[in-house]
């Protein structure tokens, strides 16, 4: 997540959506007042071989923390993050002045759901046994990526982002956006979390009737917003 002060812009970062991608291409334009939440430390690394500003301003301020939490800031130099990677939109304006929420430009990336499944899929269990597709998709792990999706860039089911651009359209929405916010040059994308999905194949191939239908009912918000189709 990246709050711009320099361009008054707010990324709101939904799960498997190049979201890492774009946070690293988004940090170069950040000023040192503008707040970027921490990645992994390999994407982190990622950002600081570009030259590219990492992450900030996330932690708690000193004069905001309780008085239970200073001995940790004391001796282990521990500070309570106030903003986080995924974090939503209803946590982001209860934490920031009005003004901010309601003048900057917000922003978030979607993507067809029965391939962001998928996506997820493959990443959630790339370091073990890996589930029958049929379990996961009738486990929580389903309502827990319509969480980090719709979930993110909406308040209490209505849409709070000025714009959500599609997954499938990025790099041209990108660069509409880029144009939009007043950025002096087109973002470029490193590959933050690819080669995870060996050999893939098209995301169709792994659904059957009883998976695209429950699918179509879990996201049916983001479906109909983009007429997404399987």
């Amino acid at each position: 997540m990246i709050i711009s002060h320099k361009y008054h812009f707010i990324f709101l970062k939904t799960t498997k959506t190049a979201g890492t991608s774009v946070e690293i291409a988004l940090s170069k334009f950040c000023g040192p007042e503008d707040i970027i939440t921490p990645i992994i430390p390999e994407d982190e690394a990622t950002r600081k071989e570009l030259g590219y500003s990492g992450a900030q301003n996330f932690d708690y301020p000193l004069k905001e923390m309780q008085l239970r939490e200073l001995p940790e800031y004391l001796f282990k130099g521990y500070r309570k993050q106030k903003f986080y990677n995924h974090i939503s939109a209803y946590e982001v304006r209860s934490l920031i002045p009005l003004h901010i929420w309601e003048g900057y430009t917000k922003f978030a990336i979607e993507r067809n759901p029965w391939d962001r499944l998928i996506s997820q899929y493959f990443w959630q269990f790339q370091n073990e046994s890996r589930p029958e597709f049929l379990e996961f998709i009738n486990s929580p792990a389903l309502y827990e990526v319509k969480r980090k999706g719709f979930g993110i860039y909406s308040i209490r089911g209505n849409i709070v982002a000025n714009k959500i651009l599609q997954y499938e359209h990025l790099n041209d929405e990108l660069e509409a956006m880029r144009i939009q916010l007043g950025l002096p040059e087109p973002l470029e994308l490193p590959h933050a979390k690819a080669g995870i999905r060996k050999g893939k194949k098209d995301y169709h191939q792994y659904y059957d009737q009883e998976t695209e239908k429950r699918v179509e009912e879990v996201f049916r918000e983001e479906i109909d917003l983009f007429q997404y189709q399987f």
